[in-house]
């Protein structure tokens, strides 16, 4: 009796893709406003705690949302998006394009679009690499560098979201436009986790407010 064989490793490990500046301002946002919602429970009069409970439920959700949440797993089968509200999941073969114009965007064979959010596009970092492809140019008008000098500076005349598209692109086109049998398929689902909290929150704050 053979044993049953076992599914087929990855080509590629799964890589993670965030904004390492969202990670830092979301964390001091959060921290801020723990200060502050703690400030206010332990030291507020009358109904203030009550509204610095419910604005804590309201706010905290949404930071977190839109800046600890944003993430992009990749492997070789497959996409997943997770933006604030909502998580996506392609096989490649359904990934027509991912573009990065004045934010990065991936494209499904039937035309819908999304946003990922945690590639955000910087014009400003656009303008530094052009600036250093233009330096390289004028240096070596011929191209005439070494390819290890090639390798290393490559990353210097490219933006980081432009790069980080043209990694994805390779994938998308590794993969061959074919989905292995038993790979994900197609999925959408909604972050309740973080809707949920913050639209009692809301509510709450509102009622609060409304009758304080």
């Amino acid at each position: 009796m053979t044993s049953p064989t076992p599914p087929a490793e990855p080509q590629f490990a799964d890589r993670t893709y965030r904004s390492t500046a969202a990670l830092v301002g979301g964390t001091l946002l959060l921290l801020l406003i723990a200060w502050m919602g703690g400030d206010a429970i332990i030291r507020g009069e009358g109904g203030m705690p009550w509204l610095a409970l419910a604005a804590l439920l309201f706010v905290v959700p949404l930071v977190v949302a839109f800046t600890l949440r944003p993430a992009v797993f990749v492997n070789d089968e497959r996409i997943r998006v997770r933006n604030p509200y909502r998580t996506i999941q392609l096989p490649w073969s359904e990934v027509a394009d991912v573009r990065a114009s004045f934010s990065s965007e991936m494209f499904g064979q039937d035309g819908t679009k999304y946003q990922l959010w945690a590639i955000p596009v910087s014009l400003r970092s656009r303008k530094r690499a052009a600036r250093a492809a233009a330096r390289a140019a004028h240096d070596d008008p011929y191209g005439r560098t070494s390819v290890s000098a090639d390798v290393s500076d490559s990353a210097a005349r490219t933006a980081p979201a432009d790069q980080t598209v043209r990694e994805l692109r390779a994938l998308a086109e590794k993969a061959g436009g074919t989905t292995p049998e038993g790979a994900a398929q197609v999925s959408v689902r909604w972050a309740y986790e973080v809707i949920a909290p913050a639209v009692v929150g809301g509510v709450l704050l509102a009622v609060l407010w409304a009758t304080g």
